[in-house]
């Protein structure tokens, strides 16, 4: 993903966590003589994939609501949950949904967790969670106060819970965050405006459905968009979810405002929200990550499907083959997401001081025997089966597609104990919890 593009034969040397060398392999190996050797000189290596947006506050509720718009969802599934959210769900969710990222090749994880602010804080679990598993985080609380009216003392002591937790941890930062401009009131936005001024990084859903457009301008006078830049919230570094239904006028303030879109292609389809303009916003020079989004709308947290459907999904939208490669896709996984998060210069390509933050892919399956291209082996072939290594930082915390940071099977009784207490006292649809599916 780097300037001097694709390498083979190749190796990467670490060194305290960081790439000293990315050259042919007997080059590296004559420079760095004294350090072991991984790998048997076949597979693909590449960067470590960054997931740009997502929610593990959705991490104990997935595979309900498949049958909803989004407007319907918020009401039938996420508004339900969120008062009965607490820390230890935050962190026993993120630790099996970050664990599922990690075995698909996630390496950083842009979040915003959506709940009511608790007291105490509730958020700091997603932060402990992702220091269990070794993942490098941007996480960020996303807030809402209308239609249910929450204290804005209480959501931004929740921020600052949040921002304390990020600041004592591994490889964890804080990001504000914003759930939507028609859910926030004035004084929500005030309060956000207020943080940002310290801050300076922004995490927003924007033109996520049509519904979303028409009701901000029916209330605000204006799109989101265009309301978000006039306040100067676009001033931020702003990663900014979904961004389907644009104006081009909404098209040129992202650009002005060099706003980062996390597309995410599997929820948007689910929810039927319609399909983003990747193609069109690459050429209007908008930057483009990807997002695998929460756990109750995607509903698998698995990069490479959400890769292979970013490809897919423009394909056949426009009925055009060449109109998203598999290259470019691959960039928007890895170098894109980067740029979304503000941290190009750390990660998202194999290159000289950059973080040891890498995915190594086996060509020991079928799916991975035949690697004609690269991108389109990773792109359209690959599974988690066939992810052998992930590091982050150097450390590497998946070998051979087994989590090695925590012993995921061992949390996964006291993870469906939490699921069913959370469906039963937010009244989900849920068999866990005594509600059969065919009685929804």
């Amino acid at each position: 993903m780097g300037p001097a593009g694709q390498l083979r034969d190749g190796a990467v040397a670490i060194v305290d966590g960081r790439l000293a060398a990315v050259d042919e392999f007997t080059s590296v190996r004559s420079r760095f003589s004294d350090l072991p050797v991984i790998g048997d000189g076949s597979g693909i290596l590449t960067p470590g994939f960054v997931s740009a947006h997502g929610h593990f506050s959705e991490g104990l509720v997935t595979g309900i609501g498949e049958t909803h718009t989004l407007w319907e969802w918020f009401v039938q599934v996420v508004e339900p949950i969120e008062s009965f959210l607490t820390r230890e769900m935050a962190y026993v969710g993120t630790l099996v949904k970050a664990s599922e990222m990690a075995l698909s090749g996630v390496t950083t994880v842009g979040d915003m967790f959506c709940a009511a602010p608790g007291t105490p804080a509730v958020t700091p679990g997603i932060v402990d969670a992702l220091d269990l598993v070794g993942l490098r985080g941007d996480v960020s609380f996303g807030p809402a106060d209308v239609p249910n009216v929450r204290s804005i003392d209480h959501i931004v002591a929740e921020h600052h819970a949040l921002a304390e937790a990020a600041a004592g941890s591994r490889r964890t930062r804080f990001r504000v965050g914003l759930a939507t401009i028609p859910s926030s009131s004035d004084a929500l936005l005030t309060a956000t405006r207020t943080l940002l001024e310290d801050v300076g990084r922004l995490h927003v859903h924007l033109h996520e459905v049509r519904e979303e457009v028409t009701a901000t301008r029916s209330l605000r006078g204006a799109s989101a968009i265009e309301f978000a830049a006039g306040l100067g919230l676009l001033e931020a570094q702003t990663v900014a979810a979904h961004c389907v239904w644009l104006s081009d006028d909404d098209i040129d303030l992202l650009r002005r405002h060099a706003v980062t879109v996390a597309h995410c292609p599997v929820s948007n389809m689910i929810l039927a929200s319609g399909v983003c303009q990747v193609p069109r916003l690459l050429r209007e020079k908008v930057p483009v990550g990807l997002g695998v989004d929460g756990a109750a709308s995607n509903d698998s947290q698995d990069m490479l499907e959400t890769i292979k459907i970013a490809a897919l999904l423009q394909k056949v939208h426009h009925q055009q083959a060449d109109v998203l490669t598999a290259p470019a896709v691959l960039r928007m996984a890895t170098l894109g997401g980067a740029r979304a998060l503000g941290i190009d210069n750390t990660v998202g390509s194999l290159e000289v001081g950059k973080s040891a933050d890498l995915v190594w892919f086996s060509e020991s399956s079928p799916s991975m025997a035949f690697v004609h291209d690269p991108y389109q082996a990773i792109v359209y072939c690959a599974g988690t089966r066939d992810v052998a290594g992930v590091w982050v930082e150097g450390e590497r915390i998946v070998a051979d597609a087994e989590i090695l940071t925590t012993d995921i099977r061992a949390v996964l009784p006291h993870a469906r104990e939490l699921a069913v207490e959370l469906a039963t006292r937010a009244g989900l649809s849920s068999e866990l919890a005594g509600v059969r599916s065919s009685e929804r």
